[in-house]
C-alpha cells in the first residue's frame, strides 16, 4: 500500500491506538478484553483510520482532531472482521488463528459486541454538535455494513443475482465505511456540508473500484503470494462475484451449460474447475468488463475529489494515493 506520503499520519494514529490498547490490559474480565487486544494487534493496512486523518488534514486542520473518529472506524472494522470470521468459519486472520478458534465462539461474539459499543463510545470525546453529526453518519454506515453482509450471505443460496444487486452489496459491505471514514475526518475539520458529501462519495466510489479489482485479482493475479490469497478461491467457492455474475448474464446457451457443469465440480477437480471458468471469462472478455466497471467508479471518485474546496496540493496527494491503491497487478 502506498503510504509513503502519509506515513507520519499513520504513525500518529498507531500511537493513539497503542495508548488505547494499553488500557485494555487492566480491564476485566480478561476473557472479554484480551481478544480485543489480540485482533487489534494483528496489524493490517489501517486504511480506514488513515483516511479519517487524511481528510482532516486535507482542509488544513490538525489531523489529531480526527484521532477518535479514526479509532472509532478501526474498532468498528475489527468488530466486523471478528464477527465475519465466525460467519465464515474462518480459521485464520492475517495468518494467525481467528478469535473464535483461539478462544471460542461465545467469547468471540461477546468481545465483538463490546468493540462495537466502544466504537461509538469514543466519539463521546467530541462536543455535542460534532458528536451528533459523527454519530448520525456512523449509525447509518453501521446499518449499511450489516445490510451488505446479509445481502452477501443471501447471495450464497440465491439461484439468480443480477450485477446491480452485487454492486449494491459491495457498496454497503465495503465501500460505505471508506466514505464514512473520510467524511468523519471532514466533520472534525469543520468542512462545509457540500465538501463533506463530496469526500464521502469519493471514498464510496473508491471502495467500489477497490472491491471490483479484488474480484479480478482473485481470478487473474500474476503474483498469488503478493496478492495474499489463493488464486481462484472465489471460483472454487462458487462465490457470486462481478466476474461470475457477468458471465451468467452474457453466456450463450452452450456457455451456460458448460458453466453449470463446472460449478458442480468438487475440490478434487479444483484445477479443472478454475481453468474451465477462466476460459469462459476469457471467451466473454469478462476481465475487460470488470476493469471498465472499476475504471468507471475510479473516474467518479476522482470527479468528486475535484469538486472539493480544499488545499490543491493535498488534493493532488490524495488523488495519487487513491490511484496508487488501485494500481494492483493483474
Amino acid at each position: 500500500m502506498p503510504v509513503k506520503n502519509y506515513q507520519l499520519l499513520l504513525n500518529v494514529f498507531l500511537d493513539h491506538l497503542e495508548k488505547y490498547k494499553a488500557g485494555l490490559s487492566s480491564q476485566s474480565p480478561k476473557e472479554l478484553y484480551e481478544p480485543e487486544n489480540y485482533i487489534l494487534s494483528l496489524g493490517g493496512k489501517r486504511l480506514r483510520p488513515l483516511l479519517a486523518l487524511i481528510a482532516c488534514d486535507l482542509f488544513d486542520k490538525d489531523p489529531q482532531l480526527a484521532l477518535d473518529s479514526a479509532l472509532a472506524v478501526e474498532l468498528f472494522h475489527n468488530f466486523s472482521l471478528l464477527h465475519d470470521d465466525i460467519l465464515d468459519a474462518a480459521p485464520l486472520r492475517r495468518n494467525q488463528p481467528t478469535v473464535h478458534v483461539k478462544w471460542n465462539t461465545n467469547i468471540a461474539i461477546l468481545s465483538g459486541d463490546v468493540m462495537l459499543v466502544k466504537a461509538f463510545a469514543v466519539l463521546q470525546n467530541y462536543g455535542f454538535k460534532e458528536f451528533k453529526k459523527l454519530n448520525i453518519l456512523f449509525n447509518q454506515t453501521a446499518v449499511e455494513v450489516c445490510e451488505g453482509q446479509q445481502e452477501d450471505m443471501n447471495f450464497e443460496s440465491a439461484e439468480t443475482v443480477i450485477v446491480d444487486a452485487y454492486l449494491t452489496m459491495i457498496t454497503n459491505k465495503t465501500a460505505v465505511l471508506l466514505g464514512c471514514s473520510l467524511q468523519m475526518g471532514a466533520i472534525n475539520a469543520y468542512a462545509d456540508e457540500t465538501d463533506q458529501k463530496n469526500i464521502y462519495l469519493f471514498g464510496k466510489h473508491l471502495g467500489i473500484a477497490f472491491q471490483l479489482l479484488d474480484d479480478l485479482l482473485d481470478a487473474f493475479a500474476e503474483d498469488a503470494e503478493k496478492f495474499g490469497k489463493q488464486t481462484g478461491g472465489d471460483i472454487l467457492a462458487n462465490k457470486k462475484t462481478f466476474l461470475l455474475l457477468k458471465t451468467m448474464e452474457l453466456a450463450s446457451d452452450r456457455q451456460t451449460s458448460a458453466l453449470k457443469k463446472l460449478l458442480k465440480l468438487k475440490e478434487k477437480d479444483a484445477v479443472k474447475k478454475i481453468n474451465g471458468v477462466l476460459a469462459l471469462y476469457q471467451e466473454l472478455r469478462i476481465k475487460d468488463l470488470c476493469l471498465q466497471e472499476a475504471d468507471k467508479h475510479t473516474q467518479l471518485a476522482i470527479a468528486y475529489l475535484d469538486k472539493i474546496n480544499a488545499n490543491p496540493k493535498k488534493k493532488k496527494e490524495l488523488k495519487n494515493f487513491a490511484l496508487g491503491l488501485l494500481k494492483r497487478q493483474v
